[in-house]
Protein backbone atom coordinates (compact mmCIF):
# COMPACT_ATOMS: atom_id res chain seq x y z
CA UNK A 1 0.00 0.00 0.00
CA UNK A 2 1.08 3.78 -1.16
CA UNK A 3 1.68 5.83 2.29
CA UNK A 4 0.88 10.00 1.52
CA UNK A 5 3.67 11.81 2.69
CA UNK A 6 2.88 15.12 4.30
CA UNK A 7 6.05 17.43 4.50
CA UNK A 8 4.79 20.32 5.84
CA UNK A 9 2.40 19.37 8.46
CA UNK A 10 2.63 22.56 10.62
CA UNK A 11 2.95 24.79 7.16
CA UNK A 12 5.84 26.88 6.79
CA UNK A 13 6.83 27.14 10.15
CA UNK A 14 8.99 23.80 10.19
CA UNK A 15 10.60 24.80 6.84
CA UNK A 16 11.79 28.49 8.31
CA UNK A 17 12.52 27.44 11.93
CA UNK A 18 15.03 24.80 10.18
CA UNK A 19 16.31 27.16 7.62
CA UNK A 20 17.42 29.23 10.45
CA UNK A 21 19.10 26.52 12.44
CA UNK A 22 21.36 25.67 9.12
CA UNK A 23 21.77 29.09 8.42
CA UNK A 24 23.27 29.49 12.19
CA UNK A 25 25.25 26.49 12.09
CA UNK A 26 26.60 27.96 8.89
CA UNK A 27 27.15 31.12 10.13
CA UNK A 28 29.48 30.48 12.98
CA UNK A 29 31.26 27.77 10.99
CA UNK A 30 32.45 29.71 8.10
CA UNK A 31 33.36 32.88 10.34
CA UNK A 32 35.59 30.24 12.32
CA UNK A 33 36.91 29.24 9.13
CA UNK A 34 37.61 32.82 8.00
CA UNK A 35 38.94 33.91 11.39
CA UNK A 36 41.27 30.47 10.96
CA UNK A 37 42.76 31.90 7.76
CA UNK A 38 44.29 34.90 9.76
CA UNK A 39 45.82 33.54 12.68
CA UNK A 40 49.25 31.32 12.96
CA UNK A 41 49.46 27.81 12.25
CA UNK A 42 49.12 26.74 16.01
CA UNK A 43 45.66 28.17 16.60
CA UNK A 44 44.65 26.96 13.11
CA UNK A 45 43.32 23.87 14.07
CA UNK A 46 41.37 24.77 16.65
CA UNK A 47 39.70 27.59 14.66
CA UNK A 48 38.87 25.03 12.08
CA UNK A 49 37.49 22.34 14.67
CA UNK A 50 35.22 24.62 15.86
CA UNK A 51 33.64 25.56 12.72
CA UNK A 52 33.35 21.99 11.55
CA UNK A 53 31.60 21.45 15.01
CA UNK A 54 29.23 24.07 14.45
CA UNK A 55 28.16 23.50 10.76
CA UNK A 56 27.68 19.79 11.43
CA UNK A 57 25.86 20.50 13.86
CA UNK A 58 23.74 22.83 12.33
CA UNK A 59 23.11 20.71 9.22
CA UNK A 60 21.89 18.22 11.86
CA UNK A 61 19.56 20.29 14.08
CA UNK A 62 17.91 21.32 10.71
CA UNK A 63 17.03 18.23 9.70
CA UNK A 64 15.32 16.77 12.54
CA UNK A 65 13.50 20.47 12.88
CA UNK A 66 12.38 19.88 9.35
CA UNK A 67 11.22 16.37 10.56
CA UNK A 68 8.93 17.71 13.04
CA UNK A 69 6.55 18.76 10.01
CA UNK A 70 6.83 14.87 8.15
CA UNK A 71 4.30 12.84 8.66
CA UNK A 72 3.25 9.75 6.96
CA UNK A 73 -0.60 8.60 6.86
CA UNK A 74 -1.69 5.28 8.78
CA UNK A 75 1.46 4.91 10.64
CA UNK A 76 3.69 6.65 13.68
CA UNK A 77 7.17 7.66 12.57
CA UNK A 78 9.96 6.28 15.19
CA UNK A 79 13.78 7.40 15.16
CA UNK A 80 16.52 4.78 15.82
CA UNK A 81 18.49 6.64 18.53
CA UNK A 82 21.99 5.40 17.83
CA UNK A 83 21.48 5.75 13.66
CA UNK A 84 20.31 9.28 14.79
CA UNK A 85 23.16 10.52 16.19
CA UNK A 86 25.32 8.75 14.28
CA UNK A 87 24.40 10.84 11.41
CA UNK A 88 25.48 13.74 13.30
CA UNK A 89 28.78 12.19 13.94
CA UNK A 90 29.42 11.40 10.13
CA UNK A 91 28.64 15.42 9.45
CA UNK A 92 30.52 16.53 11.72
CA UNK A 93 33.96 14.72 10.33
CA UNK A 94 33.05 15.17 6.65
CA UNK A 95 32.34 18.81 6.95
CA UNK A 96 35.80 18.53 9.49
CA UNK A 97 37.62 17.38 6.08
CA UNK A 98 36.71 19.73 3.56
CA UNK A 99 36.45 22.23 6.22
CA UNK A 100 40.54 21.53 6.96
CA UNK A 101 41.41 21.28 3.40
CA UNK A 102 40.19 24.97 2.71
CA UNK A 103 41.52 26.26 5.87
CA UNK A 104 44.86 24.71 5.34
CA UNK A 105 45.09 24.80 1.48
CA UNK A 106 43.37 27.68 0.69
CA UNK A 107 39.86 28.60 -0.92
CA UNK A 108 40.76 28.10 -4.88
CA UNK A 109 41.58 25.72 -7.54
CA UNK A 110 41.46 22.21 -6.47
CA UNK A 111 41.45 22.67 -2.58
CA UNK A 112 38.36 24.26 -3.28
CA UNK A 113 36.66 22.04 -5.05
CA UNK A 114 37.88 19.20 -3.07
CA UNK A 115 36.67 20.85 0.11
CA UNK A 116 33.41 21.74 -1.15
CA UNK A 117 33.03 18.20 -2.55
CA UNK A 118 33.46 16.71 0.59
CA UNK A 119 31.56 19.24 2.60
CA UNK A 120 28.33 18.95 0.10
CA UNK A 121 28.74 14.96 0.26
CA UNK A 122 28.54 15.24 4.51
CA UNK A 123 25.75 16.98 4.10
CA UNK A 124 23.72 14.54 1.91
CA UNK A 125 25.49 11.69 3.72
CA UNK A 126 23.43 13.53 7.05
CA UNK A 127 20.36 13.62 5.65
CA UNK A 128 20.04 10.10 3.92
CA UNK A 129 21.45 8.29 7.35
CA UNK A 130 19.25 9.84 9.27
CA UNK A 131 16.66 9.08 7.04
CA UNK A 132 18.14 5.37 7.35
CA UNK A 133 16.95 5.64 11.16
CA UNK A 134 13.43 6.14 10.66
CA UNK A 135 11.70 3.53 11.92
CA UNK A 136 8.38 2.96 10.28
CA UNK A 137 5.50 0.20 9.52
CA UNK A 138 6.65 0.44 5.87
CA UNK A 139 9.56 0.84 3.04
CA UNK A 140 11.14 3.83 1.98
CA UNK A 141 12.49 3.67 -1.74
CA UNK A 142 14.12 6.70 -3.28
CA UNK A 143 13.94 8.06 -7.21
CA UNK A 144 17.45 7.99 -8.07
CA UNK A 145 17.63 10.87 -10.74
CA UNK A 146 15.98 12.50 -7.59
CA UNK A 147 18.51 11.81 -5.29
CA UNK A 148 21.12 12.88 -7.29
CA UNK A 149 20.23 16.25 -8.02
CA UNK A 150 19.93 16.82 -4.30
CA UNK A 151 23.30 15.78 -3.86
CA UNK A 152 24.68 18.07 -6.73
CA UNK A 153 22.94 20.54 -5.39
CA UNK A 154 24.61 20.31 -1.32
CA UNK A 155 27.88 20.21 -3.51
CA UNK A 156 27.27 23.10 -5.76
CA UNK A 157 26.17 25.40 -2.40
CA UNK A 158 28.26 23.99 -0.19
CA UNK A 159 31.25 24.95 -2.43
CA UNK A 160 29.94 28.17 -3.66
CA UNK A 161 29.48 28.89 0.91
CA UNK A 162 32.77 27.66 1.37
CA UNK A 163 34.81 30.24 -1.72
CA UNK A 164 32.39 32.84 0.08
CA UNK A 165 34.00 32.22 3.50
CA UNK A 166 37.67 31.89 2.09
CA UNK A 167 37.37 35.67 0.51
CA UNK A 168 37.73 37.12 4.32
CA UNK A 169 35.84 40.61 2.74
CA UNK A 170 34.23 41.29 6.51
CA UNK A 171 31.32 40.56 8.35
CA UNK A 172 28.57 40.72 5.80
CA UNK A 173 30.03 38.76 3.03
CA UNK A 174 30.24 36.10 5.61
CA UNK A 175 26.54 36.50 6.42
CA UNK A 176 25.69 35.81 2.53
CA UNK A 177 28.23 32.51 2.79
CA UNK A 178 25.48 31.48 5.74
CA UNK A 179 22.85 32.24 3.73
CA UNK A 180 24.07 30.24 0.75
CA UNK A 181 24.91 27.00 3.17
CA UNK A 182 21.34 27.47 4.92
CA UNK A 183 19.97 26.75 1.34
CA UNK A 184 22.16 24.29 0.83
CA UNK A 185 21.36 22.32 3.88
CA UNK A 186 17.48 22.97 3.27
CA UNK A 187 17.37 22.21 -0.64
CA UNK A 188 19.49 19.39 -0.28
CA UNK A 189 16.60 18.33 2.17
CA UNK A 190 13.70 19.01 0.60
CA UNK A 191 14.94 17.46 -2.50
CA UNK A 192 15.86 14.43 -1.42
CA UNK A 193 12.33 14.37 0.36
CA UNK A 194 11.05 14.86 -3.04
CA UNK A 195 12.05 11.50 -4.21
CA UNK A 196 11.08 9.80 -0.95
CA UNK A 197 8.20 6.89 -1.76
CA UNK A 198 6.80 5.13 1.05
CA UNK A 199 5.06 1.63 0.60
CA UNK A 200 3.51 0.65 4.01
CA UNK A 201 3.14 -3.04 5.08
CA UNK A 202 -0.25 -2.75 7.22
CA UNK A 203 0.67 -5.19 9.70
CA UNK A 204 1.61 -4.09 13.04
CA UNK A 205 3.31 -0.37 14.38
CA UNK A 206 7.33 -0.32 14.95
CA UNK A 207 8.25 -0.92 18.36
CA UNK A 208 11.48 0.53 18.80
CA UNK A 209 12.99 3.95 18.23
CA UNK A 210 12.17 7.61 19.81
CA UNK A 211 9.06 9.69 18.44
CA UNK A 212 10.47 13.22 16.57
CA UNK A 213 9.09 15.30 19.83
CA UNK A 214 11.41 13.14 22.11
CA UNK A 215 14.59 14.08 20.19
CA UNK A 216 13.71 17.98 20.12
CA UNK A 217 14.48 18.79 23.66
CA UNK A 218 18.28 17.88 22.97
CA UNK A 219 17.90 19.26 19.44
CA UNK A 220 17.51 23.15 21.32
CA UNK A 221 20.98 22.69 23.46
CA UNK A 222 22.54 22.52 20.12
CA UNK A 223 21.08 25.95 18.91
CA UNK A 224 21.37 27.70 22.00
CA UNK A 225 24.84 26.89 22.02
CA UNK A 226 25.79 28.70 19.18
CA UNK A 227 23.85 31.79 20.14
CA UNK A 228 26.12 31.66 23.22
CA UNK A 229 29.24 30.92 21.40
CA UNK A 230 28.65 33.40 18.57
CA UNK A 231 27.72 35.86 21.24
CA UNK A 232 31.49 35.04 22.89
CA UNK A 233 33.08 35.48 20.00
CA UNK A 234 31.67 38.74 18.72
CA UNK A 235 32.15 40.46 21.66
CA UNK A 236 35.49 39.14 22.40
CA UNK A 237 37.26 38.90 18.86
CA UNK A 238 36.39 42.02 16.99
CA UNK A 239 38.52 41.22 13.90
CA UNK A 240 35.44 38.77 13.52
CA UNK A 241 32.89 41.68 13.17
CA UNK A 242 35.45 44.25 11.25
CA UNK A 243 37.14 41.98 8.93
CA UNK A 244 40.13 43.41 9.05
CA UNK A 245 43.69 41.20 8.73
CA UNK A 246 45.31 39.98 12.22
CA UNK A 247 48.71 40.98 12.32
CA UNK A 248 50.28 37.46 12.54
CA UNK A 249 53.18 37.70 15.26
CA UNK A 250 56.83 36.93 14.54
CA UNK A 251 58.05 34.07 15.95
CA UNK A 252 61.14 34.96 17.74
CA UNK A 253 64.34 32.75 18.07
CA UNK A 254 67.48 33.18 19.91
CA UNK A 255 69.97 35.05 18.17
CA UNK A 256 67.28 36.45 15.31
CA UNK A 257 65.77 39.77 15.84
CA UNK A 258 62.20 40.07 15.96
CA UNK A 259 62.13 42.99 13.39
CA UNK A 260 65.78 43.39 11.74
CA UNK A 261 66.04 46.71 10.95
CA UNK A 262 67.49 48.45 7.54
CA UNK A 263 70.47 50.21 7.50
CA UNK A 264 70.04 54.07 8.08
CA UNK A 265 71.69 56.74 6.40
CA UNK A 266 72.52 59.36 8.89
CA UNK A 267 73.08 62.86 7.22
CA UNK A 268 75.32 65.16 9.17
CA UNK A 269 75.88 68.82 8.47
CA UNK A 270 79.43 70.41 7.08
CA UNK A 271 80.19 71.74 10.33
CA UNK A 272 80.16 68.25 12.37
CA UNK A 273 83.36 66.58 13.56
CA UNK A 274 82.17 63.46 11.80
CA UNK A 275 81.66 65.14 8.40
CA UNK A 276 85.26 66.15 8.20
CA UNK A 277 86.59 62.99 9.72
CA UNK A 278 84.87 61.26 6.48
CA UNK A 279 86.52 63.65 3.89
CA UNK A 280 88.90 61.47 1.51
CA UNK A 281 92.45 62.16 2.14
CA UNK A 282 94.38 63.60 -0.82
CA UNK A 283 98.47 62.19 -1.25
CA UNK A 284 100.10 65.13 -2.67
CA UNK A 285 103.12 64.22 -4.79
CA UNK A 286 106.42 64.61 -3.22
CA UNK A 287 108.18 65.26 -6.49
CA UNK A 288 109.46 68.83 -6.94
CA UNK A 289 107.06 70.63 -9.98
CA UNK A 290 108.97 72.75 -12.42
CA UNK A 291 108.09 76.14 -11.93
Amino acid sequence: MQGTVEGFSYGLVTPLVAYLMACLGGALGLRCTTRSMRVTRSWRPAWLALGSAAIGSGIWTMHFIAMMGFTIEHTPIRYDWLMTFASLAVAIVMVGVGIFIVGYRGARGTALFTGGTITGLGIASMHYLGMAGMRLDGQLTYNTFTVAVSVVIAMAAATAAVWAAGQVRGFLWSVGASLVMGLAVTGMHYTGMAALEVHLHGTADPSTGGSAAELLAPMLIGPLAFLLLAGVVVMFDPLMVTGRAAEVPVERKPGVPAHPEAPRTVCRPPHHPAHHARRPLVRRSRTPQNR
